[in-house]
């Protein structure tokens, strides 16, 4: 289904409630630029890093496309785990897991609170830009402490700059990127204005700098366009 979510006049801020959960994909992958080359990247990785077996959690799995993707390309035994706090976007993961017979779990969970087993990779797509700054470095030490070691952290983000004239044209740039997939200027704004202050970006740098300073050895960028990134962070 097309996302047509801003087409009207918003009445609150956003979140990602049933209007927005079955027009999701569509959204993503008209307002996330090379969206399936990140997705494709993350899954090489944590599919490299379950050859032999284990476990994964999915922080903010939405409707576990991912999830669904890194089962079709695994021969091994292993534990896949979606967590996400909306209902209504894992009423549209169970219909996809359901349709596909396959076993993956997903739970409705806080998952700063969640009790996390030993684990072999988390990853983390566009989930951590919408925690709260002091919040977020507490998740990401609970990640590191949950990951065996050498396991992996990989996590997509928009990204911001600190040089006030390259961030506006950073912005610039996604924008003409939006309105290449059809949406409109007034979308555009709308959209932007239903994220005020709930969409709290890093620049590259400091989400490196989090996850060096919470538990990890090492990080570094992968895949960027413009301002958006995929992150691998190793314990």
């Amino acid at each position: 289904m097309n996302d047509k979510v801003f087409t009207k006049p918003i009445k609150k801020q956003f979140e990602f409630d049933a209007e927005v959960a079955v027009v999701f994909d569509d959204m993503l992958q008209r307002s996330v630029p090379f969206y399936n080359e990140s997705q494709k990247i993350t899954q090489f990785f944590a599919m490299k890093q379950l050859e032999n077996g284990g476990r994964l959690y999915d922080l903010g799995c939405s409707t576990a496309s991912l999830l669904l993707n890194i089962h079709r390309g695994l021969d091994s035994k292993v534990e896949l785990i979606g967590l996400d706090n909306s209902q209504a976007m894992l009423e549209q993961a169970r219909k996809k897991i359901d349709a596909f017979g396959v076993n993956i779990q997903v739970e409705n969970a806080d998952i700063l609170e969640y009790n996390y087993k030993a684990t072999d990779v988390f990853v983390s797509n566009y989930t951590l830009q919408f925690i709260r700054p002091l919040l977020r470095e507490e998740l990401i030490k609970k990640i590191a402490l949950s990951l065996k070691v050498e396991g992996l952290f990989i996590f997509s983000e928009k990204v911001i700059s600190h040089h006030v004239k390259l961030n506006k044209d950073l912005i610039e740039c996604y924008y003409d990127f939006k309105k290449e997939q059809g949406y409109s200027e007034y979308e555009i704004m709308q959209k932007r204005e239903a994220l005020e202050n709930i969409l709290i970006p890093y620049s590259e740098k400091e989400n490196i700098k989090m996850v060096l300073d919470n538990g990890f050895s090492h990080c570094e960028v992968v895949f960027r366009w413009v301002n958006f990134a995929t992150f691998i962070a190793i314990k």
